[in-house]
């Protein structure tokens, strides 16, 4: 199979698009054109895609989007024996996959037990329920927890191995599953979906944009695809699956669904413009929770870049511009946005040591892109970020004996209190909310079939990933977004190639 090399050129791309704005005064102007995507996206950059004159008239399974529920799906295709295909609009695979910080999320797992971390799928349910104020699916939210364990146990069968636990706001223990050296998990996942994909030898085409879906008879099965260079084509399918992501991109979106959130920076990369949605619509998809956006509590302002949750997760604290504590850090990420919006300066300070650096290794990433103020004491650090020293030092050392008692005194923080903050050098990153995540999207039943509005399947229509809305209800738990494009990815391509067998 010829193959295009799309590596360099698709980097100095990137680097070439114009960056986010300074402050949240830029309408939610997306991050991913910033030097930062090209090297969150380094894996996928490098890869090779296939040629655009290789694109045949007809498959078995089309599969729309290139992140990582694109790519499980397109393997479990693959390996029923039928023939599939990949198509992103986007010049390199991955999504907002790539850009993926904190972990997976996933309970009862062969990881969990080898640490002695006594974890339950109904624990994993109602702690998601309860982060998603009690709105989210429960159908859905209940076959997501009882096949998280599986979904951690197939990525290591294929080469991809999640076996350094971690926690985040809203969970009760550890288990958000990320790489052995504890790094980000997007770039390391989206390379060994990559890989897969690869090594099946399926086809996967870049700068290629499906603009429409069509229906012939009852069964949805053409998509029309502009590729790069190319007169527009009309590709079959005996099933579509859509994994086009959300619309935290879309300044059209946002300001129709939370006009009040227009004003914010946004984490998602440039393709997240809710294209899909917009498609399944046409066809007469259902959609929910479209008014559910999430905002991170903790992004690097000057280019929208998500601080991610292991940071605290590994035992940083937030402290305002007068040196304090301010929220339980570990709460869920609705309410320590809420609580840093509600300060007068609408930011806050991440303050840590040298152990939370050694245990998060993305924060090697921050500090190469500048985000990082380093301190040889604590005085020195509050010194360099204009904290009022004392006061800093104070809160610090409160904190300390916080954790050696094992009892938050002010704000009844319960995990991620293993370690205190006594190591030096000692370091602080500046953040504000920024739009992460949308809640909302099209509604699916567990075999991730597309239902209409009277909650029937939309024949020969499938779709995962942040495409689809109900599974976090108001507010997503972080790490649960990786395990649902890989729950949900696998099962669509699963069901989509049962429906394409059937459907000779």
């Amino acid at each position: 199979m010829k193959k295009l090399v799309a590596g360099l050129l698709t980097a100095v791309a990137l680097l070439a698009m114009s960056a986010c704005g300074a402050d949240q005064k830029n309408t939610a102007q997306t991050s991913s054109s910033t030097k930062e995507s090209a090297e969150v996206s380094l894996g996928a950059s490098e890869q090779v895609y296939t040629d655009p004159k290789e694109m045949k008239e007809s498959y078995d399974v089309v599969i729309i989007g290139a992140g990582g529920a694109g790519m499980a799906a397109a393997i479990e295709v693959k390996d029923t024996g039928l023939n599939t295909v990949i198509l992103e609009k986007m010049p390199v695979a991955g999504g907002n996959t790539s850009k993926s910080s904190s972990g997976m999320n996933a309970s009862e797992t062969k990881f969990q037990k080898e640490e002695g971390i006594k974890d339950s799928n109904d624990a994993f349910y109602e702690e998601t329920l309860k982060g998603g104020g009690g709105t989210n699916d429960k159908e859905i939210l209940r076959y997501f927890v009882d096949h998280s364990a599986d979904a951690v146990d197939w990525l290591d069968q294929n080469g991809i191995k999640l076996d350094n636990l971690t926690i985040t706001g809203g969970m009760s223990e550890k288990r958000t599953h990320r790489p052995s050296d504890g790094s980000a998990i997007g770039g390391y996942l989206v390379e060994g979906l990559l890989n897969n994909v690869h090594e099946r030898e399926i086809p996967i085409f870049v700068n290629a944009d499906v603009t429409d879906i069509k229906k012939n008879g009852e069964t949805v099965n053409e998509v029309t695809v502009h590729v790069q260079g190319e007169e527009p084509k009309e590709v079959t399918g005996k099933a579509i699956v859509v994994t086009t992501g959300g619309f935290g991109a879309s300044k059209e979106f946002i300001e129709k669904y939370r006009p009040d959130l227009a004003d914010y920076i946004t984490t998602n990369q440039e393709g997240s413009t809710g294209d899909g949605i917009t498609m399944i619509e046409k066809l007469g998809g259902q959609t929910v929770d479209m008014d559910k956006i999430q905002i991170h509590p903790t992004v690097q302002q000057d280019e929208g870049v998500l601080i991610g949750e292991v940071v605290r997760g590994e035992g940083a604290i937030l402290v305002d511009q007068e040196g304090k504590r301010f929220v339980n850090e570990m709460d869920t990420r609705d309410k320590v946005s809420a609580a840093i919006t509600a300060l007068p300066e609408k930011s806050a300070y991440l303050i840590f040591d040298q152990g939370v650096r050694d245990r998060a290794a993305a924060i090697e990433f921050y500090d190469q892109k500048g985000y990082v103020t380093t301190g040889k004491t604590m005085e020195e650090l509050a010194e360099k970020i204009d904290l009022p020293k004392e006061t800093l030092a104070k809160t610090v050392d409160g904190w300390n004996t916080d954790v050696a008692e094992k009892k938050d005194a002010q704000f009844n923080r319960a995990t991620a209190m293993e370690h205190d903050l006594s190591s030096p050098n000692y370091y602080a990153i500046k953040i504000a909310p920024g739009i992460h995540y949308t809640m909302g999207g099209v509604k699916i039943n567990t075999n991730t079939e597309v239902l209409d509005k009277e909650n029937q399947p939309i024949r020969g229509l499938y779709a995962a990933g942040e495409v689809t809305g109900g599974l976090h209800g108001n507010n997503r738990i972080g790490g649960n977004s990786v395990a649902e494009i890989i729950i949900f990815g696998r099962q669509a391509g699963i069901q989509a190639a049962r429906f394409a067998s059937e459907n000779e």
